[in-house]
């Protein structure tokens, strides 16, 4: 990475990514803002494998985390800084100069790195949350943008609370973070108030007011509170003239959200007579992405989501069918092709090959470590095959989510589980664990198989946590489907997502549960960020 030290008077925007007037940035922050959904956090192995497809996906710029938050986060920022060529890798850091130097020192094995520094402009945050005057602001928001200009030559400069903050006042912060260096301004709605109408608006006339505006591009980062976070993020774009738009995939992230990829992205595809502007964004591997994240965190995708959920391209109605039957485009706005949806979904079986297997996880998106990870997925493959005759993307994706937990040494793993269960009788349970490398047994009594098996569990765990969710999720439609179970623990003010699949649902909720015990035990602290 060039780090070259800026000459503050001339703000050149990186070349590799500067806009033009009919290309869209893309930039994903699901592993930073996603990350703050409660329960979402992912070690740094599941970041750097979403890195990966998100990279496959072209995205433009990769927000890996936030490097001053945590050690951990630090290393998962830095390994995907190492890995990823294609797209930029950036790092959070608040407007302080620790910040910005464990963040520029994460960036280093970057081929690409951004710094994207923030500090809070309305008067409620400065009042309150930062206890600093609007001057002081000022002088910390040039300090931090010329130290993160000395260290990068890529530096996004975010007001938090952009849209609650006074129009004068943002003018002059947002000119001055130019001046010191800053190619990127992000105009958040931090808390989601925004219309999309009176956002468009604003950021229109902040860009007519700021008189070195045209030095950089201009950003959107939108949350979801009201519903309307994509509609304000092309608002934005279509009258405020924003060539970067900040998402993440399913539009995850906390309370309601953030402004979802898949949505921005195929909005702008679908209806370029109005926008008039493209992405490099590949399309075909949304859908495998969506999967990803989903099967990762643990945030199951609803079936009417756009783009990406199960009934997005499906029709029920018998006038949609017939007319769907006699020209696609009478109900379809877009080819469920171009984002990844396949009319086949059953590729595999029990007499598949090695290389066909490989294909498939190739064309899912899945880039595993090495020949042995491959092996190893392949034999879990071939020994779900003699449970089930149809093997699904989905339960491809279950299985090597498995095995890549199961390469990293767990407190707690699940070696054996029978249950009986009744009509009329009490549901018992036993189950045998491997508890820091030694097996342990017990039996538990509950209102239900899974609840017996989980207190059978928690005889020897003893964790404290209160489960807070559990959801099932058929990962396909048939009685011969496998169950993918999430389970969300929560002690001392920690929340943790786990997931677990079988075919025998039972298992399944024994897996999850296990996986949320072992990221209580082995996760490491974050501090939370809002833009």
């Amino acid at each position: 990475m060039d780090n070259t030290t800026a000459d503050s008077s001339v703000a050149p925007a990186s070349e590799a990514f500067v806009a033009s007037t009919d290309t869209l940035v893309i930039f994903d922050t699901t592993l930073r803002d996603g990350e703050q959904s409660p329960g979402a956090s992912m070690t740094r192995e599941e970041k750097l494998r979403i890195a990966r497809q998100l990279e496959r996906l072209k995205v433009d710029v990769i927000e890996a985390g936030f490097a001053a938050s945590s050690r951990g986060d630090f290393e998962a920022i830095r390994s995907i800084a190492s890995t990823i060529k294609d797209s930029t890798v950036c790092s959070l850091a608040r407007a302080n100069e620790r910040d910005i130097r464990a963040a520029a020192e994460a960036l280093e094995p970057a081929a690409h790195g951004r710094i994207h520094t923030f500090i809070a402009t309305s008067p409620l945050h400065m009042e309150k949350k930062l206890r600093m005057t609007p001057e002081q602001v000022l002088d910390q928001t040039k300090i931090a943008v010329r130290l993160a200009r000395q260290l990068v030559n890529d530096v996004e400069f975010s007001a938090e609370d952009a849209y609650r903050s006074e129009e004068d006042f943002l003018c002059r912060v947002i000119e001055l973070a130019i001046a010191e260096g800053a190619t990127t301004i992000n105009i958040p709605d931090t808390v989601g108030y925004a219309i999309p109408e009176l956002y468009g608006n604003f950021l229109r006339r902040l860009r007519e007011r700021v008189p070195n505006a045209d030095r950089a591009i201009w950003s959107v980062h939108c949350h979801n509170d009201l519903g309307m976070a994509v509609a304000n993020s092309l608002a934005g774009v279509k009258i405020g003239g924003a060539r970067q738009v900040e998402c993440t995939i399913n539009g995850l992230g906390e309370r309601a959200g953030n402004c979802s990829l898949e949505e921005v992205v195929m909005a702008v595809r679908t209806r370029a007579d109005y926008f008039g502007i493209r992405t490099r964004i590949d399309t075909t591997q949304i859908l495998a992405t969506s999967r990803l994240v989903s099967q990762t965190t643990g945030f199951v995708v609803q079936p009417n989501k756009a783009i990406v959920g199960a009934n997005a391209f499906a029709h029920a109605s018998g006038i949609h069918q017939d007319g769907i039957m006699k020209a696609r485009d009478t109900y379809e706005i877009m080819r469920a092709e171009d984002v990844g949806w396949s009319a086949n979904k059953i590729v595999l079986g029990k007499l598949s090959g090695r290389n066909a297997f490989k294909q498939r996880l190739h064309e899912l998106g899945v880039q595993l470590d090495s020949e042995l990870d491959i092996n190893a997925a392949f034999a879990k493959f071939k020994d779900l095959a003699d449970r089930k005759s149809e093997i699904f993307d989905e339960d491809i994706l279950a299985l090597v989510t498995e095995e890549n937990a199961a390469k990293h040494p767990e407190h707690f793993a699940l070696v054996a589980l029978s249950q009986h269960s009744e009509m009329g009788e009490t549901p018992e349970a036993t189950v045998v664990l491997a508890m820091a490398g030694k097996e342990v047994t017990a039996t538990a009594q509950g209102n239900g198989p899974v609840d017996a098996s989980l207190k059978a569990i928690e005889v020897h765990a003893q964790s404290g946590a209160e489960m807070v969710l559990y959801s099932v999720n058929a990962i396909s439609g048939s009685t011969e489907s496998q169950g993918e179970v999430t389970v969300r623990l929560q002690r001392s003010g920690r929340i943790v997502n786990g997931v677990g699949a079988d075919p025998d649902i039972v298992v399944a909720s024994a897996k999850a549960y296990l996986c949320a015990l072992n990221k209580l035990v082995g996760q490491a602290e974050h501090i939370g960020a809002q833009v």
